[in-house]
């Protein structure tokens, strides 16, 4: 494990490995580096790869800052910012297109932690307690997870003495308080027009079995994405990396020679 210079008084946590291209593997939430522990292995011997445990996560700095100004979901910023220095985007839902879909009734009785993550009561509950920090997680990696998916008390046991710690779950939902959750994203959205899509070539990867993003929501991947490449992953939910290794290594794989 390496730590990164500090950036705003944040350290980052990384593993770093392989040769070839560089590739930065980004986790979510609920999760940290080690969801990309069955990618790495297949990838590395093809490319560079950075794996950090994000601000907020994992082994990384968890500062009880302000969540506006300190902390942001915004993966794709570089790629829009400076499309020349991004080969290609391997990505997973949430995705732009979503629109107001999101607050049907069916749609918010899955995003219902979003809004309960912004209040202070959610951390006031949960932050430091190790019973229900596990409780609070083995929820998601089972609900969310597809119906093959066998190892989520395993995985939770290992996360649960990360987001157990003393200030490591609130830090852990800062991004959302920051207004990087996807209710709130989605609600903003607008679409560019053609010309202003992002440019660079993206694998997405969608889930058939990811309760909070049907896959009938990627029919407006076109209208962000100016190079999408779309697969469906059938019976594997939202956890890609970590219950799709090789299809995400594969797409990975094939992201470092595109031109």
């Amino acid at each position: 494990m390496r730590q990164a210079q500090a950036v705003d008084g944040f350290r980052l946590a990384y593993e770093r490995t392989g040769e070839g291209p560089p590739v930065i593997l980004l986790h979510g939430w609920p999760g940290d580096r080690t969801d990309y522990q069955g990618v790495v292995p297949l990838v590395s011997g093809s490319a560079d790869l950075i794996v950090p445990d994000l601000r907020g996560f994992g082994q990384s700095d968890k500062h009880p800052v302000d969540p506006g100004t300190h902390y942001s979901a915004a993966a794709q910023a570089i790629a829009r910012a400076e499309p020349g220095l991004v080969r290609g985007l391997v990505l997973s839902p949430p995705f732009p297109g979503i629109g107001d879909r999101i607050l049907s009734p069916a749609a918010q009785r899955e995003f219902w932690y979003q809004p309960y993550h912004q209040l202070a009561l959610s951390s006031d509950l949960i932050d430091g307690r190790p019973e229900l920090v596990r409780a609070y997680l083995r929820h998601f990696w089972s609900h969310w997870s597809g119906p093959d998916f066998e190892s989520a008390d395993g995985r939770v046991d290992r996360l649960v003495s990360g987001y157990a710690q003393p200030g490591a779950f609130a830090s852990s939902i800062a991004w959302y308080r920051a207004g990087a959750g996807s209710v709130a994203v989605s609600v903003a959205e607008r679409p560019p027009g053609h010309a202003d899509r992002l440019a660079v070539p993206t694998a997405v990867l969608w889930p058939s079995h990811d309760p909070l993003f049907p896959i009938d929501w990627s029919d407006r991947i076109d209208d962000y994405f100016g190079d999408a490449r779309l697969t469906r992953l059938d019976r594997s939910g939202h956890f890609t990396p970590v219950e799709r290794p090789r299809e995400f290594a594969a797409a990975v794989e094939a992201a470092v020679t595109w031109r």
